[in-house]
């Protein structure tokens, strides 16, 4: 079974990468701190359900998707 970790912050960086937006931006928008997105999408760090959600709706996805 897949690292369920590997494929969220895989998605993350897929999702922000396709709408051109930048670590930062998405920091930003998430109204999270710009390392912070680095550090996940690194696999340095895991995320808690409010800062999932806090990245779903900043990269307007449905946090199912991140999952798939």
């Amino acid at each position: 079974m897949p690292d369920i970790n590997v494929i969220v912050r895989k998605n993350i960086r897929k999702a922000r990468l396709a709408q051109g937006l930048t670590q930062e931006a998405l920091a930003f928008k998430a109204k999270l701190h710009r390392a912070y997105i680095g550090h996940v999408e690194r696999g340095e760090r895991s995320m808690g359900l409010t800062n999932l959600q806090k990245i779903a709706m900043a990269l307007d996805v449905n946090i199912k998707n991140l999952f798939d």
